[in-house]
């Protein structure tokens, strides 16, 4: 019984889909079985059995997505997402078999409106190719992730992502004017045609960073900037951490930097000495000013007058111009941290007055109890009333047994976001929960955890949408 309704789905599946774009291989159910969540990673280096899912699907269309919903409705199994397979924290796992529904597909330009400079596009697009339509037109979505080359349009969106030029331009959900939902029963929607006007909560924001729990986005419009006429870069090197987050509020009051990132004492000597050759010791930042030539010259006198009044150090705009123009090869093999490596960014997200307080707690709760482990940091987005502190630790030498390097790496997440949770901070700025973090959701919210829960109920009553992810 259990092969015949198999194939039964299976047939129901190609004729949503075509046959050509549903797979029930072992290959391709393996290449869906690892995303850059390091538990996955760690599984396949040692052999272990990676999850997979019972059926791969590839739909060409909202339409197709709204058949194959239906489909696994009917038969209640369980469906997830899969953009570009960069996500770092599971989020895209077949955590519970079924189905999975990769979106490349649909990754068609729709429309590009010079005059609301607006573009709109399908979500299986990678995000870059999306950036260079743009681009050929003069403009920017300024949407620049490390994972710009790899990850998907839909991708972003689910996770609430953040790109390098956000201080001035904002997250992936400033970025969005609207979208178009397959919900889990299987109909379409669209959000209205802009974002947060008087007519009630924000549809549209229910859906950024669900993580594929409340249905599949399958069409996003997003705002178009102009490419600046000048962008100038600047590097100082200040006495404490404390005094760059204090002179990184200054410089928020009177202008945007498009990049603003302030690294602590232990992230700096890397960079100071391998990169800018300074031999000094303190808390190096890198910024950059864009848009017009005449304001740039206003704001760069300000931005001077406040690094001024911190007694910062100038180490010149040789590094900026290097860092930007290898930005994505950071993240290249060779250059980030690899297996078998133990490591894992816990990027949080707090009001001024709490985030160096929250930066001491994590680095004493890693480093103070777990030996072997460092703890690094710098500060990367900004926003007028706090920053962000993207949080890394790293581990050279873990366990060789899987099971106890899992072990290891999750009682070291559980410190280190306790210890933010804590002290005032959120157990993620834009990264996503995924799998990964999707025990401590409760822990954040407490009560407010219904809300969520209800909104899951009513949309996704029989639970088929990536279970196990987000908390729900």
């Amino acid at each position: 019984m259990q092969s015949f309704m198999f194939n039964m789905v299976l047939s129901e599946l190609e004729d949503a889909c075509g046959r050509d774009n549903v797979s029930i291989s072992t290959a391709d159910k393996l290449s869906y079985g690892v995303d850059y969540f390091w538990i996955g990673r760690k599984w396949a280096d040692a052999g272990r059995p990676l999850p997979t899912a019972d059926f791969i699907v590839r739909p060409g269309s909202p339409e197709a997505v709204s058949k194959v919903l239906k489909i696994a409705n009917y038969y209640k199994i369980p469906v997830q997402t899969w953009g570009g397979g960069s996500g770092s924290q599971g989020a895209a796992l077949p955590m519970a078999g079924g189905i999975l529904l990769d979106t490349k597909r649909m990754n068609k330009l729709i429309a590009v409106d010079e005059m609301s400079r607006t573009i709109t596009a399908e979500t299986g697009m990678i995000f870059q190719t999306l950036e260079w339509y743009a681009g050929e037109r003069g403009y920017s979505i300024q949407h620049i992730p490390s994972c710009l080359t790899c990850g998907t349009v839909g991708g972003a969106l689910a996770h609430r992502g953040i790109g390098i030029m956000s201080t001035k331009y904002g997250k992936i959900d400033d970025q969005c004017l609207s979208l178009e939902v397959v919900l889990p029963n299987g109909d379409i929607i669209n959000t209205l045609p802009v974002p947060k006007h008087a007519a009630g909560p924000d549809l549209m924001q229910m859906f950024i960073g669900s993580e594929g729990t409340l249905g599949v986005i399958t069409k996003a419009t997003f705002k178009l900037f102009e490419l600046p006429e000048t962008r100038k870069f600047y590097s100082f090197l200040f006495k404490t951490f404390g005094d760059g987050i204090l002179a990184g509020r200054d410089i928020l009051q009177k202008m945007k930097p498009s990049i603003l990132r302030l690294y602590d004492e232990a992230e700096t000597v890397s960079i100071i000495k391998k990169i800018v050759g300074v031999e000094k010791h303190g808390s190096f930042m890198n910024l950059a000013l864009e848009g017009n030539a005449e304001i740039v010259a206003i704001e760069e006198k300000m931005l001077r007058e406040i690094i001024a009044r911190y007694d910062a150090f100038d180490t010149g705009e040789e590094y900026g111009e290097k860092w930007y123009k290898n930005r994505v090869t950071f993240f290249y093999p060779g250059h980030i941290m690899d297996i078998p490596q133990m490591f894992g960014t816990m990027d949080t997200v707090a009001t001024y007055d709490r985030v160096e307080p929250i930066y001491y707690a994590m680095k004493h709760a890693i480093e103070d109890n777990f030996e072997g482990v460092r703890f690094i940091a710098h500060c990367s987005h900004w926003y007028e009333w706090g920053t962000m502190i993207y949080d890394r630790f790293i581990m050279d030498h873990p366990p060789e047994d899987p099971d106890e390097a899992v072990r290891l790496h999750n009682e070291i997440w559980n410190a280190g976001v306790r210890a933010a949770l804590e002290n005032g901070g959120v157990i993620n700025d834009h990264h996503g929960v995924g799998l990964k973090l999707s025990r401590l959701m409760k822990e954040q919210y407490g009560p407010a955890m219904q809300v969520f829960e209800a909104l899951k109920k009513g949309l996704d009553p029989n639970g088929i949408m990536n279970p196990y992810k987000l908390g729900l």
